[in-house]
């Protein structure tokens, strides 16, 4: 029987778990600059990969991850190798710098087409630095595939998935024919630690780089991001005492403060 090929897009972020104050923002520029902040995997899309990796436990499949970007950090994604990836494609390119949600999935499903056939496409439910959301949802448009969002869980059967897909009040089971795409939420569980067996084995294997050129896109479909503008917040901050000669008189005064400030 034909294994299931599976394909991971991944995006590699600056580390969402970072403090604030380490993150500059440059109004003039209209960027977010990290400062000393070490970029990683999207979280949600390692809740992608586990997905895609629980469904090779179980049955025959073949895993591969799909990233893009303008500087990427090989050892970031060969994460994924050592996690149980069976392969790593990277495409990375001065022209993939800032791309809207649009391009960014024009790229990648012009990507996955030259991969060959596939069953299942997995990709995180938004990314960790700008939360859009939309650019599964684009690449299963533009595949002409079907797609179901918010899952926290996906099973195979049968050249079918099986999805729990998040909804008001708990989940709905879904059921799509293969080819599909499906984005993944954070409960469908945290990306498996690799043993360090597994992380020194990932640094000896061969990846799959490629540049634009190689993959003859057509640059007007290839649009930045705009930003109107840019500010961080600067919050006045100041403190008030309540004052009072008793815990009673403390107590009326912080409340007079309270109404005064309009929060009561």
């Amino acid at each position: 029987m034909k294994p299931l090929e599976l394909i991971v897009c991944v995006k590699q972020v600056p580390d969402p778990e970072g403090p604030a104050q380490a993150f500059r923002v440059d109004s003039e520029a209209k960027r977010v600059i990290p400062e000393g902040i070490f970029p990683v995997m999207n979280p949600f899309d390692e809740n992608a990969l586990e997905a895609a990796l629980r469904i090779k436990d179980r049955l025959e499949a073949r895993v591969t991850v799909l990233s893009m970007g303008e500087k990427l950090a090989q050892p970031v994604l060969r994460k994924a190798l050592a996690a149980g990836a069976d392969d790593l494609v990277i495409l990375i390119d001065e022209q993939f710098k800032d791309l809207n949600s649009y391009s960014t999935a024009y790229v990648l499903s012009h990507v996955i087409r030259r991969l060959g056939a596939f069953d299942v496409i997995l990709t995180g439910r938004q990314a960790g630095d700008w939360d859009f959301g939309v650019t599964g949802l684009l690449i299963a448009e533009m595949l002409q595939i079907p797609m179901i969002n918010l899952a926290r869980k996906v099973e195979t059967k049968d050249g079918s998935v099986l999805v729990e897909k998040l909804c008001d009040g708990g989940y709905k089971v879904v059921k799509a024919h293969m080819p599909v795409l499906v984005t993944v939420s954070s409960e469908a569980g945290e990306l498996r630690y690799p043993n360090v067996r597994a992380l020194v084995d990932a640094k000896k294997r061969p990846v799959k780089i490629l540049n634009a050129a190689d993959l003859e896109l057509d640059p007007q479909r290839l649009m930045g991001r705009t930003i109107v503008s840019l500010a961080a917040f600067n919050g006045e901050r100041r403190c008030t005492f309540a004052e009072g000669e008793t815990p009673e008189d403390k107590a009326a005064s912080l409340v007079a403060l309270i109404r005064k400030d309009g929060i009561l």
